[in-house]
């Protein structure tokens, strides 16, 4: 499989002209759902043209979910990975819906034997439709469910195994989930299936009301670079990318992101 590589960035319409300004730029990642694969956005398709790769990354499957996952969404994501010619998709270890009622944001699992086999069945279900690969994404949380039966690695890994998915790695959620919980996130890197990233996720947070927030609208941290150099330094992954949902800053400073982005990983830089 020929995915991404290199440094990537989110691409969103309030940013789509820098994006298409990076001259080494290698690969961008769309949210899926607001996306029409009959008429994807200019941009994207301009993107597409210039030989870089677009991975649709979906929000709404809720592959957590104890229902199973809607056709019709699923059927969207796989028609946006053909409209872009992606060579994979990626979607989140969480669930959105409960009782036909939506949550509006990505909500955690229960560590639980039995949240691992509801998740495996949904993504089964969502594979024997899709025409590439997935690339699944644990999220960031603030809270463990009390009734966890397994640490994050074990029920992680054991997701990836009985699915054969790939993993999208999100180091701010890693950092994230580290401080909140107070756990050390070197230990969870060291036995995680690091060969099986596809590709990893970076973004910027901040503190507030004693917790850190997984933001998307902050600049990319210290810890959180060193952390991405921690992880390149005992695997590095294909491909990594900056999220960027908002608060966007001027272009100078954006690049600069991206260039040490690039630099915690040993990457070429994209500016």
């Amino acid at each position: 499989m020929t995915g991404p590589h290199g440094v990537g960035i989110g691409w969103r319409p309030e940013i789509a002209g820098f994006v298409a300004d990076l001259p080494g730029l290698r690969f961008v990642e769309v949210v899926a759902e607001g996306v029409s694969p009959t008429d994807p956005p200019d941009g994207l398709v301009e993107l597409r043209r210039h030989g870089v790769t677009v991975v649709p990354h979906g929000v709404r499957l809720s592959l957590g979910g104890a229902e199973p996952v809607e056709p019709a969404r699923v059927s969207h994501l796989a028609a946006v990975a053909e409209a872009l010619a992606a060579p994979l998709v990626s979607e989140h270890i969480a669930f959105v819906r409960a009782g036909g009622l939506e949550a509006g944001h990505l909500l955690p699992l229960p560590r639980t034997r039995e949240a691992v086999d509801v998740l495996c069945a949904n993504v089964a279900r969502a594979r024997a439709e899709l025409p590439v690969p997935i690339a699944l994404e644990p999220i960031a949380a603030l809270f463990d469910w009390p009734d966890d039966e397994l640490d994050e690695a074990a029920f992680l890994s054991e997701i990836l195994d009985r699915t054969d998915a790939l993993l999208l790695l999100d180091i701010a959620n890693v950092h994230a989930n580290a401080r909140n919980r107070g756990t050390d996130p070197l230990a969870l890197l060291d036995r995680l299936p690091l060969e099986r990233v596809a590709y990893v996720h970076v973004a910027g947070g901040a503190d507030h009301g004693g917790f850190y927030h997984d933001t998307h609208t902050d600049p990319v941290g210290a810890d959180v670079l060193d952390l991405l150099a921690e992880l390149c330094a005992r695997h590095r992954p294909p491909a990594v990318m900056l999220e960027r949902d908002g608060h966007y800053p001027p272009a100078t400073e954006l690049r600069a992101e991206l260039d040490a982005v690039a630099a915690a990983c040993g990457f070429p830089v994209v500016t």
